[in-house]
Order: structure tokens, then sequence, then C-alpha cells
């Protein structure tokens, strides 16, 4: 028998990065909890069976706007928003792009502040706006440990020791930290409109990473290794539930206790 606390069947879901590695995870994991999901991405796919595609670019309102309204004439009024649509610099970036702070480009910083902050904030506008006029609906933020803290430089001694330059750049973690503060922000905004507004912070997720970079990874996790992907889902589920009726304004950290030390 279903929780009723955690029941989520016949809702409408809205997952912005609905086709990258977390994304599909949440994107399934909500259908198979019967949710309407509907997936607002750049990239083109097969999404998992109950997932609507739609592709668009979270810095343009336009397309969001018209997204949003397929959605709604289909659907209904969403009830959950999940801004996990996300940019960050690759290991294999150019090379000005993870070399020293004095010297990191300005349109690298811009572009992922784009993605990352203003994609969020647009989609926040509209799809939150839309829960509120209802008198409903949970939104919640992806944010990462880098939000929280500063990137720990020396996870990546092992390219300078392959006589590579690489240091891990200053934009995901300014933008992850906006994210934080967008989230309190809203939570206050729209608190008595019904619209519950928390940030979901995450370590590193687990991707075939090289070895040296996990050693020194989970030599620095409490837990002893990285985020598995489906492990993120539980606390999404917690927070677009009715369990989570009275949060808001919250950080859930999900970092298997890398923020503890």
């Amino acid at each position: 028998m279903t929780d009723a606390l955690f029941d989520l069947s016949g809702r409408v879901a809205i997952v912005t990065g609905g086709m990258g590695q977390l994304g599909t995870v949440y994107t399934r994991g909500l259908a198979e909890r019967g949710m309407r999901v509907a997936s607002f991405d750049v990239a083109a796919g097969s999404p998992a069976d109950g997932v609507r595609a739609y592709e668009v670019d979270v810095t343009d309102r336009a397309a969001i706007e018209e997204a949003t309204r397929s959605v709604e004439k289909k659907w209904g009024a969403p009830h959950l928003l999940v801004n996990n649509a996300g940019l960050d610099s690759p290991p294999d970036a150019p090379a000005d792009e993870v070399g020293p702070f004095e010297t990191y480009p300005e349109s690298s910083f811009d572009e992922v502040m784009e993605v990352n902050v203003k994609g969020a904030f647009l989609c926040c506008q509209v799809v939150g706006g839309a829960m509120a006029r209802e008198g409903r609906g949970s939104i919640v933020n992806v944010s990462s440990v880098y939000g929280l803290l500063s990137p720990v430089q020396d996870l990546y001694e092992f390219r300078r020791e392959q006589g590579k330059t690489f240091v891990k750049p200053v934009a995901y973690s300014v933008s992850k930290a906006a994210v934080l503060n967008l989230t309190r922000y809203l939570a206050t905004y729209w608190a008595k409109a019904g619209v519950r507004v928390n940030t979901l912070t995450l370590a590193g997720v687990w991707n075939d990473q090289p070895a040296p970079f996990l050693d020194a990874y989970t030599t620095r996790v409490p837990m002893g290794r990285m985020l598995d992907a489906e492990e993120a889902l539980g606390a999404l589920v917690f927070l677009a539930s009715d369990a989570a009726s009275y949060v808001t304004g919250a950080n859930v950290v999900v970092d298997g206790g890398w923020s503890a030390w």
C-alpha cells in the first residue's frame, strides 16, 4: 500500500535538464511513482515511459513559457518544478577554462551563470508563477557541495602530476551558491501562496571518473564513496511530497558526510 505522505500519483512535474545523468533518474523515478512528467532540455532523446520531452533552452523565457503552456494544456498546472539543468566545465575543457583564477575567461563565467542561475530564475518565474496562481506547489533547486564549500583543488593534483594545468573553475561554485539564496528568497516570497521552495544539495556523482580522482575524492568522504545517481531520488521524492508539507527554505544535503568534516 502506498504511504499517503509520499503519494505523488496524478501530480504534474517539470524537470529541467531531464535528459542528463541525474535528470533521467529524476524523470523516470517520478513517473514510476505516478507523476505526469515533462522534461525541459536542450538535448533531444527518448524519455522514459510516462515522460514527455520538450526541447527547451532554460535561458530562453519565451521557450519556457511555450512549453509550460503545453504542459498545462495537456495535464494542468504543475505541482513540482525541479531546477536540475546545470553547466560546468568538463575535465577536457579548453586550457584557459581550467587554468588560474586570474585568467578564467569572462565568457565562460557568463555561460555558466546564464544556465545555472538565470535558467533557474526564469523557470521559477514562469513555472513557479503558475503554481502560485493555483495556490500550491513545490520547487526543488538542485545545488552542489561546491556551492556550500570551496572546491578541494588537491583532488585534481593527479592532473598536475601528469603535466597538465587544472584548477576547478570558479563559476560553478558561485552559481550553485546563488541557487541557495534564490531558494531562500522564493521560500519567503511564496510561502503564503502555498508554494514551497527548497534546495537539494548533492555531492559528486559517480560517473566512471579516473581512478586517481576517485581515490582522492573518496578519502575525503566519511562514507568512503561517491554518490550514486539513484541515491538523489529519495530526497527529491520527500521534498515533492506531502511528507514535506512544512518544509520550505531548507537545504537538504545529500553528500555522504562531505560537509560534516
